[in-house]
């Protein structure tokens, strides 16, 4: 699961995919057409294509630089911290028994729930 939120925690956007898919291979579907002025991700999302199209839309790209990287990119440390709210989303949907262990068999039916459960932790963190 992938997924986008606001600055109070809130979803935005979600994607589904296979476990072996990389974080980076949704990230351009992810973030399309969503203004924000910075985007925080954690080592996962580090790619030159993809920061040079968030610097391209006019956000600031908050994603620490991988450690294998030769020449490692800056990034504001003081806004990296707001990813604790991407964190504590997981934690949230994580107590709903039916997501953290997928009982579900189609993808249809998981996401449906997760849609459910997204729209009580809006409500419920209003």
């Amino acid at each position: 699961m992938h997924f986008a939120v606001d600055a109070l925690g809130k979803p935005l956007r979600m994607i589904l995919s296979a476990g072996q898919v990389a974080d980076i291979e949704c990230a351009h579907d992810l973030i399309a057409d969503m203004p924000c002025a910075s985007l925080v991700a954690d080592k996962g999302y580090d790619a030159n294509a993809l920061v040079m199209s968030i610097e391209a839309s006019g956000a600031q790209a908050v994603i620490p630089p991988r450690s294998n990287r030769i020449a490692p990119r800056h990034y504001d440390r003081c806004a990296y911290r707001a990813r604790n709210l991407i964190e504590r989303f997981f934690n949230r949907i994580k107590h709903y028994r039916r997501i953290a262990t997928r009982y579900d068999k189609l993808a249809c039916s998981y996401m449906a729930f997760v849609r459910i459960v997204c729209a009580v932790i809006s409500y419920r963190y209003m």
